[in-house]
């Protein structure tokens, strides 16, 4: 299938004459796009997946913990995907306090979990702020506070030519629009997301994340921010009521295919190809998530059944056991901060974990040492190792 799905502009920029793409607004035209045969059955893969996952959520006790877990393997593996060298385990390390100030990446990390947080609290907050670029101006804002892109103008849609691959723009892979067009091209984008279509929401979800990857709006942190408004428009839509699908996992595992599939979007106008792509990843993350969800609870349940029936185990250990699943690295100096105790309960405490075979020691030394939630951990973990 042919299709145009925008115009190019011949531009020059630092002394090169590059084609910059203005993409055309949504929804795909000229042809529509064509949802029938195999994508047909990819989307209804995709929506009863979906389903599955809502219901799990409906049915777990704690949710919050489990929506927090996602929430941070979401952040590593998005951020890992722009380069960012940082792990789960890196992550938690810091949160519990075992490093005193995050590593330049785990600040990255940290901060596209603040920025989805800011930006789901504002839809989902008494007035319900609408989906908008000042929504995801905010969100930039938050993702890009004092990180390594902090000069690039956080918050700010920008007013610079930029380009993706290739040190100069001659050898660049793609040329996004230029600064003039944003504003155009951005509120029709809003309009479309406010807009109600005979398109179904996943499939919009998806048209959504291509049209602002192609018109990468900021000058750093654009794919971030692309893969965060995912998981808000599934918000948004009602196709979630919990916050518990992030496809950066899928997008990072396929990164090759992630990216030629966005660039042939305008390359060759292939949304189905696209779609396909997009559809296949809900599918398959959704189904993840589900079983995720099931195992870390089954594993906790077993965990904690086993902590209350140990001999001699404390009431500060079972308290500690408890906020695990949250925060499964634990130094004694976090313990002693959970518990609201003194050093030596807290010290208590892990220790009995340990004897539980629920904490592990990992570090081998003497002091400054701290404790993983080891079981738990290793299922966390899977998909946001380096390498």
């Amino acid at each position: 299938m042919t299709r145009t799905t925008g115009t190019t502009e011949r531009i020059t920029v630092h002394g090169d004459e590059v084609a910059a793409f203005i993409p055309y607004p949504l929804p795909p035209k000229d042809p529509p796009v064509d949802l029938s045969g195999p994508l047909a059955e990819q989307l209804a893969e995709a929506e009863n997946a979906l389903i599955r996952l809502d219901f799990t959520g409906d049915m777990v006790p704690a949710l919050d913990w489990l929506a927090s877990a996602f929430v941070r393997k979401e952040a590593v593996a998005s951020s890992q995907i722009e380069g960012v060298e940082a792990t789960l385990v890196d992550l938690l390390r810091f949160e519990c306090g075992e490093t005193p100030a995050p590593s330049p990446d785990v600040e990255e990390v940290v901060n596209c979990i603040i920025a989805l947080g800011t930006a789901r609290e504002a839809l989902s907050g008494g007035e319900g702020a609408p989906l908008s670029v000042k929504l995801l101006n905010e969100a930039h804002r938050r993702l890009m506070h004092g990180a390594r892109g902090a000069e690039k103008a956080p918050g700010e849609v920008r007013d610079v030519q930029n380009w993706i691959g290739g040190a100069r723009p001659a050898e660049a892979a793609f040329v996004p629009p230029p600064p003039y067009a944003l504003p155009d091209l951005l509120g029709d984008l809003e309009a479309y997301m406010r807009a109600q279509d005979d398109l179904p929401p996943l499939v919009r979800a998806g048209l959504v994340h291509v049209q602002f990857e192609t018109i990468h709006p900021y000058r750093d942190g654009n794919g971030r921010i692309g893969r965060l408004l995912i998981t808000l428009l599934l918000a948004h839509w009602g196709l979630l009521a919990q916050p518990l699908l992030y496809l950066s996992q899928y997008f990072r595992r396929h990164r090759p295919a992630y990216y030629q599939r966005l660039r042939a979007v305008a390359a060759d106008g292939d949304w189905e190809g696209w779609l396909g792509f997009f559809l296949d990843g809900v599918a398959t993350i959704a189904d993840e998530a589900v079983g995720s969800a099931n195992a870390l609870f089954a594993l906790v349940g077993a965990d904690r059944e086993r902590v209350l029936s140990r001999r001699g185990m404390s009431v500060a250990a079972i308290r500690l056991f408890e906020t695990l699943p949250r925060h499964p690295i634990v130094t004694v100096n976090s313990a002693v901060q959970r518990l609201e105790t003194t050093k030596p309960t807290a010290s208590r405490a892990i220790d009995l974990l340990v004897a539980a075979g629920v904490l592990a020691e990992t570090t081998g030394k003497r002091r400054d040492r701290w404790f993983g939630y080891g079981d738990y951990l290793d299922h966390l973990r899977a998909g946001t190792e380096l390498g």
